[in-house]
């Protein structure tokens, strides 16, 4: 019995927590300029955002094909697929895709796509949880506990550079003249993988203070729950907002990592993401 975890790239991980998992990362393709990076084991952050600087147009991000998930569903005989919200990106229909495609050349391998609903380490906490329900439960009693889990998790962030998300459209015009000329951060959050503005301050330490009390007030469980920070290129700041949140909420563990590709477009230098 061949059993598969796959995710996105935008799933975050630690070395180790990626290890643990075996999880596999079909990797989504950025666009910088003229040129084309593919999101996987190559992706330099350090580049990746001095060429985002540099650059006159927003970057983009392009979902993996159909044929890229397919190639990694061969050989299992059972397979778990996380991508990133539906309404973040195409990549949830190209792995539906995939599944359709794939089972009908293989019916007897059972596939679940599963959309997070969220992004980034929201992603990663749904591989670690579903590492740890294959080791009790068959695949379909895995799959209903998944999609409980999924909708029990909180993904909230903060960004420090707000260019990508007004050039992407994600705040409007005049939300972002108001942001700009009064230093006003967003406490950002997801409500059904849809991007809501959950609260607002001035300057990003104000802002920070604001989510881990945001943490602190919908946190449920947190004794038997691991709380995952990402950070873009700041681990100063990841810490401290660990030290925040967990001098407020007694989670069992912590997992702190440094953004992949595609989070490191939207999160931009400094960028916080949590999820719990």
């Amino acid at each position: 019995m061949v059993r598969r975890l796959i995710a996105d790239s935008c799933a975050d991980f630690t070395a180790e927590k990626k290890e643990w998992t075996g999880v596999r990362l079909v990797p989504l393709t950025l666009t910088v300029g003229n040129e084309n990076i593919i999101d996987d084991e190559s992706f330099c952050q350090r580049t990746f955002l001095s060429k985002m600087r540099a650059a006159e147009e927003c970057p983009r991000s392009a979902c993996p094909a159909p044929e890229r998930y397919m190639r990694e569903f061969e050989g299992a005989d059972e397979v778990f697929v996380v991508t990133l919200s539906r309404h973040l990106s195409g990549s949830y229909q190209s792995a539906v895709l995939a599944k359709q495609l794939y089972q009908e050349e293989h019916p007897e391998v059972k596939i679940e796509i599963v959309d997070s609903k969220s992004a980034s380490v929201g992603e990663s906490l749904l591989i670690l949880k579903l590492r740890k329900l294959l080791e009790k439960y068959n695949f379909e009693e895995t799959a209903k506990r998944i999609a409980a889990f999924r909708n029990s998790v909180q993904t909230k962030f903060v960004l420090e550079d707000l260019e990508v998300f007004i050039k992407n459209g994600r705040l409007s015009h005049i939300q972002a003249i108001l942001c700009n000329a009064l230093n006003i951060k967003p406490l950002l959050g997801g409500d059904d993988g849809v991007i809501v503005k959950l609260d607002q301050a001035r300057g990003v330490d104000r802002t920070l203070k604001k989510l881990a009390e945001a943490v602190a007030a919908d946190a449920k469980e947190a004794t038997t729950r691991t709380l995952a920070i990402a950070h873009c290129n700041h681990p100063a700041r990841a810490e401290a907002v660990r030290q925040m949140i967990m001098s407020k909420v007694p989670f069992c563990e912590c997992m702190i990592v440094n953004t992949g590709g595609l989070s490191t477009m939207y999160a931009n230098e400094g960028g916080i993401i949590v999820a719990y």
